[in-house]
Protein backbone atom coordinates (compact mmCIF):
# COMPACT_ATOMS: atom_id res chain seq x y z
CA UNK A 1 0.00 0.00 0.00
CA UNK A 2 1.39 3.59 -0.86
CA UNK A 3 0.91 5.92 1.57
CA UNK A 4 1.85 9.13 0.48
CA UNK A 5 4.47 11.29 2.47
CA UNK A 6 5.84 14.85 1.74
CA UNK A 7 8.79 14.88 4.27
CA UNK A 8 12.56 14.94 3.26
CA UNK A 9 13.44 11.73 2.06
CA UNK A 10 16.91 9.92 0.62
CA UNK A 11 17.49 10.96 -2.71
CA UNK A 12 20.13 9.07 -5.35
CA UNK A 13 23.19 9.84 -4.12
CA UNK A 14 26.72 9.58 -5.14
CA UNK A 15 29.06 10.60 -2.74
CA UNK A 16 27.93 14.32 -2.67
CA UNK A 17 30.16 15.07 -5.89
CA UNK A 18 26.69 16.01 -7.77
CA UNK A 19 24.77 18.80 -6.20
CA UNK A 20 21.05 17.66 -6.10
CA UNK A 21 18.42 20.62 -6.06
CA UNK A 22 15.20 19.51 -4.84
CA UNK A 23 12.36 19.87 -7.05
CA UNK A 24 9.21 19.33 -5.61
CA UNK A 25 7.03 16.15 -4.67
CA UNK A 26 5.77 13.82 -7.26
CA UNK A 27 2.86 11.99 -7.42
CA UNK A 28 4.29 9.20 -5.81
CA UNK A 29 5.71 10.75 -2.50
CA UNK A 30 9.25 10.91 -3.37
CA UNK A 31 10.85 14.52 -3.13
CA UNK A 32 12.31 15.10 -7.19
CA UNK A 33 15.61 16.56 -8.32
CA UNK A 34 16.00 19.28 -11.21
CA UNK A 35 17.18 18.08 -14.25
CA UNK A 36 20.03 20.86 -15.57
CA UNK A 37 18.45 21.98 -19.30
CA UNK A 38 19.94 22.79 -22.17
CA UNK A 39 23.38 20.62 -22.00
CA UNK A 40 24.41 17.23 -23.39
CA UNK A 41 23.76 14.01 -22.35
CA UNK A 42 24.35 10.97 -22.21
CA UNK A 43 21.90 7.91 -23.58
CA UNK A 44 19.72 8.39 -20.65
CA UNK A 45 19.51 11.85 -20.97
CA UNK A 46 21.89 12.86 -18.14
CA UNK A 47 24.59 15.16 -18.44
CA UNK A 48 27.99 13.34 -17.61
CA UNK A 49 28.53 12.88 -14.00
CA UNK A 50 24.97 13.82 -12.79
CA UNK A 51 23.45 11.85 -10.25
CA UNK A 52 20.39 9.76 -11.65
CA UNK A 53 16.69 11.07 -10.68
CA UNK A 54 13.46 9.75 -10.66
CA UNK A 55 10.78 10.50 -12.62
CA UNK A 56 9.27 13.88 -12.30
CA UNK A 57 5.64 14.14 -11.62
CA UNK A 58 5.22 15.65 -15.19
CA UNK A 59 6.10 12.59 -16.47
CA UNK A 60 3.96 10.48 -14.13
CA UNK A 61 1.15 12.35 -15.58
CA UNK A 62 1.96 12.11 -19.51
CA UNK A 63 2.97 8.17 -18.85
CA UNK A 64 -0.74 7.57 -17.33
CA UNK A 65 -2.06 10.17 -19.98
CA UNK A 66 -1.26 7.36 -22.87
CA UNK A 67 -4.13 4.76 -21.37
CA UNK A 68 -7.43 5.40 -21.14
CA UNK A 69 -9.64 6.00 -17.76
CA UNK A 70 -10.74 2.58 -16.07
CA UNK A 71 -14.14 3.21 -14.85
CA UNK A 72 -13.84 0.18 -12.14
CA UNK A 73 -10.70 1.38 -10.72
CA UNK A 74 -11.55 5.21 -10.45
CA UNK A 75 -15.03 3.41 -8.82
CA UNK A 76 -12.51 1.99 -6.32
CA UNK A 77 -10.57 5.29 -5.16
CA UNK A 78 -14.19 6.98 -4.98
CA UNK A 79 -15.35 4.23 -3.35
CA UNK A 80 -12.01 4.45 -0.91
CA UNK A 81 -12.95 8.48 -0.19
CA UNK A 82 -16.77 7.72 0.27
CA UNK A 83 -15.69 5.25 3.02
CA UNK A 84 -12.99 6.87 4.97
CA UNK A 85 -10.56 4.27 4.04
CA UNK A 86 -6.77 5.52 3.96
CA UNK A 87 -6.15 6.69 0.43
CA UNK A 88 -2.39 3.93 0.34
CA UNK A 89 -3.85 1.79 -2.64
CA UNK A 90 -1.52 1.07 -5.56
CA UNK A 91 -0.58 3.22 -8.13
CA UNK A 92 -2.30 2.86 -11.65
CA UNK A 93 0.67 1.49 -13.37
CA UNK A 94 1.50 -0.68 -10.53
CA UNK A 95 -1.94 -2.34 -11.09
CA UNK A 96 -1.22 -3.59 -14.59
CA UNK A 97 1.55 -4.53 -14.06
CA UNK A 98 0.43 -6.99 -11.51
CA UNK A 99 -1.89 -7.73 -14.42
CA UNK A 100 0.85 -8.27 -16.63
CA UNK A 101 2.56 -10.54 -14.07
CA UNK A 102 -0.53 -12.59 -13.06
CA UNK A 103 -1.08 -12.90 -17.13
CA UNK A 104 2.48 -13.81 -17.86
CA UNK A 105 3.05 -16.68 -15.00
CA UNK A 106 0.06 -18.33 -16.35
CA UNK A 107 -1.14 -18.09 -12.83
CA UNK A 108 -4.28 -19.97 -11.98
CA UNK A 109 -4.29 -19.77 -8.23
CA UNK A 110 -3.13 -16.13 -6.55
CA UNK A 111 -2.94 -15.13 -3.51
CA UNK A 112 -3.37 -11.18 -1.99
CA UNK A 113 -2.67 -10.65 1.17
CA UNK A 114 -4.06 -7.20 2.59
CA UNK A 115 -7.54 -6.63 -0.06
CA UNK A 116 -8.10 -3.03 1.43
CA UNK A 117 -11.00 -1.86 -1.11
CA UNK A 118 -10.29 -4.67 -3.77
CA UNK A 119 -7.88 -2.10 -5.73
CA UNK A 120 -4.92 -4.72 -6.42
CA UNK A 121 -7.56 -7.65 -6.49
CA UNK A 122 -8.87 -6.25 -9.27
CA UNK A 123 -6.19 -6.00 -11.29
CA UNK A 124 -4.58 -9.40 -10.42
CA UNK A 125 -8.08 -10.78 -11.21
CA UNK A 126 -8.05 -9.06 -14.18
CA UNK A 127 -4.64 -11.55 -15.36
CA UNK A 128 -6.25 -14.59 -14.23
CA UNK A 129 -7.56 -16.98 -17.47
CA UNK A 130 -11.41 -18.88 -17.61
CA UNK A 131 -11.35 -20.55 -14.35
CA UNK A 132 -8.79 -18.91 -12.58
CA UNK A 133 -8.93 -17.72 -8.50
CA UNK A 134 -7.93 -15.21 -6.12
CA UNK A 135 -8.18 -15.50 -2.76
CA UNK A 136 -7.66 -12.17 -1.31
CA UNK A 137 -7.32 -11.83 2.83
CA UNK A 138 -8.21 -8.66 4.84
CA UNK A 139 -8.45 -8.48 8.62
CA UNK A 140 -10.78 -5.66 8.46
CA UNK A 141 -14.30 -6.57 7.76
CA UNK A 142 -15.81 -3.76 6.57
CA UNK A 143 -13.02 -3.14 4.13
CA UNK A 144 -13.12 -6.56 2.80
CA UNK A 145 -17.04 -5.59 2.39
CA UNK A 146 -16.26 -2.69 0.39
CA UNK A 147 -13.37 -4.79 -1.48
CA UNK A 148 -16.40 -7.84 -2.05
CA UNK A 149 -18.82 -5.04 -3.74
CA UNK A 150 -15.66 -3.11 -5.93
CA UNK A 151 -14.77 -6.78 -7.14
CA UNK A 152 -18.28 -7.50 -7.80
CA UNK A 153 -19.23 -3.80 -9.58
CA UNK A 154 -16.12 -4.88 -11.78
CA UNK A 155 -17.50 -8.80 -12.66
CA UNK A 156 -15.14 -10.25 -11.17
CA UNK A 157 -16.92 -11.98 -8.24
CA UNK A 158 -17.11 -15.27 -9.90
CA UNK A 159 -12.97 -14.96 -10.13
CA UNK A 160 -12.11 -13.84 -6.55
CA UNK A 161 -12.48 -15.34 -2.91
CA UNK A 162 -12.02 -12.46 0.67
CA UNK A 163 -11.83 -14.34 3.25
CA UNK A 164 -11.76 -12.05 6.39
CA UNK A 165 -9.32 -12.42 9.23
CA UNK A 166 -5.52 -12.44 10.46
CA UNK A 167 -3.65 -13.36 7.89
CA UNK A 168 -1.16 -15.22 9.97
CA UNK A 169 -3.84 -17.27 10.85
CA UNK A 170 -5.31 -17.79 7.12
CA UNK A 171 -2.13 -18.56 5.64
CA UNK A 172 -1.68 -21.87 7.67
CA UNK A 173 -5.27 -22.87 6.96
CA UNK A 174 -4.45 -22.54 3.37
CA UNK A 175 -1.35 -24.78 3.44
CA UNK A 176 -3.62 -27.30 4.98
CA UNK A 177 -6.17 -27.37 2.08
CA UNK A 178 -5.32 -29.78 -0.72
CA UNK A 179 -3.53 -29.34 -3.33
CA UNK A 180 -0.44 -28.22 -1.42
CA UNK A 181 1.44 -25.89 -2.35
CA UNK A 182 -1.08 -25.05 -4.69
CA UNK A 183 -0.36 -21.22 -5.48
CA UNK A 184 1.56 -19.44 -8.99
CA UNK A 185 1.83 -15.90 -7.26
CA UNK A 186 1.01 -14.66 -4.16
CA UNK A 187 1.31 -10.41 -3.77
CA UNK A 188 1.88 -8.99 0.10
CA UNK A 189 0.59 -5.27 0.77
CA UNK A 190 -0.52 -5.59 4.54
CA UNK A 191 0.73 -4.52 7.82
CA UNK A 192 4.60 -4.46 7.61
CA UNK A 193 5.71 -5.91 10.81
CA UNK A 194 4.76 -9.20 9.82
CA UNK A 195 6.38 -9.07 6.15
CA UNK A 196 9.23 -11.89 7.35
CA UNK A 197 5.73 -14.31 8.42
CA UNK A 198 4.21 -13.54 5.55
CA UNK A 199 7.33 -14.54 3.32
CA UNK A 200 8.02 -17.86 5.28
CA UNK A 201 4.22 -19.01 4.91
CA UNK A 202 4.12 -17.58 1.17
CA UNK A 203 7.29 -19.96 0.35
CA UNK A 204 5.13 -22.72 1.80
CA UNK A 205 2.25 -21.79 -0.43
CA UNK A 206 3.54 -20.98 -3.69
CA UNK A 207 4.63 -23.52 -5.99
CA UNK A 208 8.16 -23.93 -7.78
CA UNK A 209 8.41 -21.68 -10.30
CA UNK A 210 5.69 -19.01 -8.78
CA UNK A 211 6.06 -15.45 -7.83
CA UNK A 212 6.24 -13.85 -5.03
CA UNK A 213 5.34 -9.80 -4.80
CA UNK A 214 5.69 -7.15 -2.48
CA UNK A 215 4.76 -3.59 -2.09
CA UNK A 216 6.54 -0.84 0.37
CA UNK A 217 10.65 -2.24 0.50
CA UNK A 218 11.75 0.91 1.32
CA UNK A 219 8.29 2.78 3.40
CA UNK A 220 9.15 5.98 1.69
CA UNK A 221 12.76 6.17 2.99
CA UNK A 222 12.48 4.96 6.22
CA UNK A 223 14.66 1.16 5.91
CA UNK A 224 17.61 3.31 4.70
CA UNK A 225 17.34 5.34 7.90
CA UNK A 226 19.78 3.59 10.20
CA UNK A 227 18.33 5.85 13.03
CA UNK A 228 14.35 4.76 12.12
CA UNK A 229 14.60 1.57 14.82
CA UNK A 230 10.58 1.17 14.84
CA UNK A 231 9.54 -2.46 14.69
CA UNK A 232 7.84 -1.99 11.38
CA UNK A 233 11.40 -0.61 10.05
CA UNK A 234 13.05 -3.69 11.37
CA UNK A 235 10.76 -5.83 10.12
CA UNK A 236 10.82 -4.70 6.50
CA UNK A 237 14.83 -4.89 6.80
CA UNK A 238 14.45 -8.33 7.93
CA UNK A 239 12.20 -9.22 5.00
CA UNK A 240 14.29 -7.34 2.22
CA UNK A 241 17.44 -9.20 3.44
CA UNK A 242 15.65 -12.99 3.40
CA UNK A 243 14.18 -11.93 -0.59
CA UNK A 244 17.68 -11.15 -1.24
CA UNK A 245 19.89 -13.81 0.53
CA UNK A 246 17.20 -16.99 0.53
CA UNK A 247 18.46 -19.69 -1.50
CA UNK A 248 15.23 -20.53 -2.28
CA UNK A 249 14.33 -17.63 -4.36
CA UNK A 250 15.87 -15.78 -7.26
CA UNK A 251 15.14 -11.69 -6.79
CA UNK A 252 15.11 -8.49 -7.33
CA UNK A 253 14.13 -4.66 -5.58
CA UNK A 254 13.03 -1.91 -7.41
CA UNK A 255 13.17 1.30 -6.18
CA UNK A 256 9.91 2.11 -7.94
CA UNK A 257 6.90 2.59 -5.71
CA UNK A 258 8.12 2.69 -2.63
CA UNK A 259 10.10 -0.16 -3.41
CA UNK A 260 8.92 -3.25 -5.76
CA UNK A 261 9.82 -6.35 -4.73
CA UNK A 262 9.83 -9.30 -7.08
CA UNK A 263 10.69 -12.85 -6.54
CA UNK A 264 10.66 -16.16 -8.55
CA UNK A 265 10.64 -19.76 -6.56
CA UNK A 266 13.46 -21.54 -7.30
CA UNK A 267 12.73 -25.20 -8.86
CA UNK A 268 14.21 -28.39 -8.24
Amino acid sequence: MNRRRTTALPRWYDGGKTPVFTGGVGVDGYRRSVRPQGTAGDRCGRREGEAPVLPSERDVRYLESLYPPDPDLERVRAGMEAHGMPDIAIRPAYGRLLTLLVAARGARRVLEIGALAGYSAICLARGLPPGGRLISLEKNPDYARVAHAHVAAAGLADRVEIRVGDALTLMPALVAEPPHPSFDLVFIDADKQHYPDYLEWSLRLLRPGGLLVADNALMHGRVADPVDTAPAVEAMRRFNRRVATDPRLVSTMLPAYDGLVLARVREG
